[in-house]
């Protein structure tokens, strides 16, 4: 997949259309596993909450473990929206690793 059309992708996601919102986000999402580099790097830059909750979103639709660190991050988020995409990540992931940071929030009372 090309840089271009992720950049693309991205520039549409941040615009006001909702239609190319929808359209862009869509998009990443059937090649979530193709961009991981670059939403793990979105991610990280990004300051528009909504933003990052999609972006958070596609990292777990990606089932990369290359976002572990990411979803571990959030799973101490204030933010429930990005606490919540953290751990449908780190359960989408299926790991041995996603499995005991999960446990491991759970018994720190971060999640139910």
């Amino acid at each position: 997949m090309s840089r271009r059309r992720f950049d693309q992708a991205m520039q549409s996601m941040r615009g006001t259309d909702p239609r190319a919102r929808e359209g862009a986000f869509d998009f990443l999402r059937e090649h979530a596993d193709a961009y991981v580099d670059e939403l793990i790097g979105e991610f990280g830059a990004e300051r528009d909450p909504g933003l990052r909750c999609w972006l958070l979103e596609l990292l777990a639709e990606a089932r990369s473990p290359k976002a572990l660190d990411v979803f571990r991050g959030q799973l101490e988020s204030m933010d429930e929206s990005l606490q919540f995409w953290a751990v449908r990540g780190l359960e989408m992931l299926d790991t041995r690793e996603a499995d005991r940071l999960l446990e491991q929030a759970r018994d720190d009372g971060w999640i139910a």
